[in-house]
């Protein structure tokens, strides 16, 4: 009887301990800080690929804001109409591109720059460029860092 108390103790200490850790698993993606999950390191950041970058010009036929993955705050998601599809393009998040002077919008002309992937078992491209006329919104760097990561 006189190991209760002190198991009891060593297990009130031991959730207390784990507190700061459950806060992590509440937000969704560990490391995601004050982005949500646009930070680099996430894994929906690590799906961009600098050795599969494609250009596709088009259409704008749709423009949404989602969250790509459970727990990241919204995304500018766009459907883009080219020549031979149309493409699911991601931007970047809507708090980022909320900044950018370049905006747009369904019926836009645009060429997008960026990864191809399969995203949900579909075709899409993560942007790190986005041309309108003779405005060029830069969304991540030569080797795919988004450029709203802390440090930048």
């Amino acid at each position: 009887m006189r190991h209760i108390p002190s198991l009891l103790i060593s297990l009130f200490i031991a959730i207390l301990l784990m507190i700061p850790y459950s806060s992590f698993s509440q937000r969704g993606m560990k490391g995601q800080g004050r982005n949500h999950g646009w930070n680099t390191g996430t894994q929906y950041n690590r799906l961009y690929d600098k050795n599969k970058v494609v250009t596709i010009s088009g259409d704008v036929s749709a423009v949404d804001t989602l969250p790509p993955e459970k727990g990241m705050r919204g995304g500018i998601h766009i459907m883009l109409k080219g020549e031979k599809e149309t493409v699911s393009v991601h931007l970047g998040p809507s708090w980022f591109l909320e900044k950018q002077k370049l905006k747009v919008a369904a019926g836009d002309k645009i060429t997008v720059t960026g990864s191809r992937i399969t995203y949900q078992d579909k075709p899409a491209i993560i942007a790190a460029e986005v041309k309108k006329g003779d405005e060029l919104l830069k969304l991540r760097d030569d080797n795919g860092r988004p450029l709203w990561s802390r440090g930048k």
